[in-house]
């Protein structure tokens, strides 16, 4: 017997666990409430 297929948002973000807006590019994992708090500290920078 197949195991079953399991669909949907497994890993929310790392820090608070929300599972919706979840930032995955360059494997940050990371909604993107908490990744603007952080952001800075990671090395992004804020272009006009």
């Amino acid at each position: 017997m197949k195991p079953k297929k399991s669909f949907g948002r497994k890993v929310g973000c790392l820090r608070c666990g929300r599972k919706r807006g979840i930032v995955r590019r360059y494997d940050l994992h990371l909604c993107r409430q908490c990744f603007r708090e952080v952001a800075m500290d990671l090395g992004f920078r804020k272009y006009q």
